[in-house]
């Protein structure tokens, strides 16, 4: 682990410039450039407020607000995007390298930090972008919001743990990168984003709360929407699993690295 922080801080202006070169190919020939990141996300949840909001919005306890089914699902968004765009970025990260990865020596653990560093900045944009939708909606931030630290964080361990293992996988069944979007669909239904958990039967809450980003989108909520602290015990626990999933990602990843480069 220490080897690998090291190699990290020694290639840090490789990690620096590959995210800012990234950022300004993709929107090179774009007339919005950077804004693309958050209209895409936002223009989502317009289409969710626009079709269901008449059916929900009534139908979340403890909100006052008219805009609240909105408010509602941009938190829960702002958590899902961060977690599915990690995954399916980390799915593919070595597959798309590979030519680099045979042609240069470098810290391959680079790439991923390369991939959370990237998605890391379009969350900072899209939060950002939602805060001020807020404002204009009458739903101002309170000091709570400083648990999105922590809580974003886990979302990073959870999404780089899962995508470490996925992307590993990949390289060597690639069956794996077809199955793995149809999953991430299900998994976005399974979590409470565009409904409440009030309107859910008994007999499918089980399952739902099975689902690893369950509490962390319900501790999005309760920070943003509620204006309250999220359950202390659940975000422990779920930070507890992102972490060991994230060292099982690594592990792997060292175990493997020389070998991907022979299958790639």
């Amino acid at each position: 682990m220490f080897g690998l922080l090291r190699s990290l801080w020694s290639y840090r202006g490789f990690v620096v410039s590959s995210i800012k070169n990234e950022l300004v190919t993709r929107f090179a020939r774009s007339r919005l450039g950077g804004l693309w990141m958050i209209i895409h996300p936002l223009a989502q949840v317009a289409i969710y407020a626009v079709i269901l909001s008449n059916v929900l919005a009534a139908k979340l306890p403890g909100i006052e607000n008219k805009y609240a089914y909105a408010i509602y699902l941009m938190a829960g968004i702002l958590a899902w995007n961060l977690f599915s765009e990690i995954i399916g970025r980390c799915l593919t990260v070595f597959i798309d390298q590979g030519n680099l990865m045979k042609k240069m020596r470098f810290p391959r653990i680079t790439l991923p930090v390369i991939v959370i560093g990237s998605c890391l900045l379009n969350n900072i944009l899209l939060l950002v972008s939602m805060l001020m939708v807020f404002a204009i909606l009458g739903h101002m931030p309170s000091v709570e919001m400083l648990w999105l630290i922590p809580l974003t964080l886990i979302v990073v361990a959870l999404g780089v743990g899962i995508g470490l293992i996925l992307g590993v996988l990949n390289v060597f069944v690639r069956d794996i990168g077809q199955v793995v979007p149809i999953v991430l669909q299900v998994m976005f239904w399974f979590t409470p984003i565009v409904y409440p958990l009030n309107i859910i039967p008994d007999e499918l809450k089980g399952a739902i709360a099975s689902n690893p980003m369950y509490p962390v989108v319900t501790a999005y909520h309760d920070v943003l929407v509620y204006s309250t602290s999220p359950e202390l015990q659940h975000v422990v626990i779920t930070a507890a699993i992102s972490i060991g999933l994230m060292l099982l990602g690594l592990f792997l990843f060292r175990r493997a690295a020389p070998e991907m480069v022979d299958v790639l």
